[in-house]
């Protein structure tokens, strides 16, 4: 009786104990905690810190950076002041060289032919023309003055002080147009020229597109077509 109670025992004390699951803690969308907007601190200002050497800092920093920005401000505008310089430079180059002798004499040749051929026909025109008229007036001089009855000099040496002529308005337009010379001085050297002179050739250079030449003269029309309104319709 005994000896059964006291099996009894020993295999109540030696049964295996149940073990307990660890505590799993539930899982959180954020992965950051939140943190109140009342525990964030604001970034210290150097400008109005109480030590003077992070003043100093401060101002010194800023004057560091105004001084950089106008440094590189200045340099902008003097760089462009230095390429205006040289476009003013290279238009009085095509000044002095269009007040040579032989230019001189080429201006002097187109002047006399086209003067004693509006004089000529000069009566074909009515005392107070529409611009379409004069236009078209102008441009049958032009045409008459490239011909070999256009005026006492023989037709090969007058051409020659054309092609000279066109030469020197083709050498400036693209010079203007390429950002080589100053527009503004070219304009006030050669633009009323420039405007009278494809008013009477453009219908010669017209046909001479259309024989075979289809850039003769192109350089001067871009330049005429870009003046102003008011030049245009000198």
């Amino acid at each position: 009786m005994t000896k059964a109670g006291g099996n009894a025992t020993q295999q109540a004390v030696t049964a295996p104990v149940p073990q307990k699951k660890p505590v799993s803690l539930p899982e959180t969308v954020e992965g950051l905690p939140w943190v109140s907007n009342h525990e964030v601190k604001k970034e210290a200002n150097p400008f109005t810190d109480r030590d003077w050497r992070m003043l100093v800092y401060a101002w010194s920093g800023l004057l560091v950076r105004l001084a950089i920005i106008f440094t590189l401000i200045f340099s902008v505008y003097q760089f462009l002041a230095n390429q205006e310089q040289k476009r003013v430079e290279q238009t009085m180059s095509l000044v002095e060289l269009w007040e040579s002798k032989d230019y001189q004499q080429a201006q002097r040749a187109l002047k006399q032919r086209l003067a004693a051929l509006n004089a000529k026909y000069g009566n074909l025109l009515s005392a107070n023309p529409t611009p379409t008229e004069e236009q078209v007036f102008r441009q049958l001089i032009g045409i008459e003055a490239m011909s070999a009855t256009g005026g006492d000099m023989p037709l090969a040496e007058f051409s020659d002080n054309f092609d000279r002529i066109v030469y020197f308005l083709n050498r400036l337009s693209s010079c203007v147009e390429g950002g080589l010379c100053s527009r503004e001085v070219a304009d006030s050297y050669f633009r009323d020229y420039a405007a009278s002179f494809w008013s009477y050739f453009a219908g010669y250079i017209d046909k001479e597109r259309k024989a075979g030449s289809p850039t003769f003269a192109q350089p001067i029309e871009n330049y005429v077509r870009q003046a102003p309104p008011s030049a245009q319709s000198r």
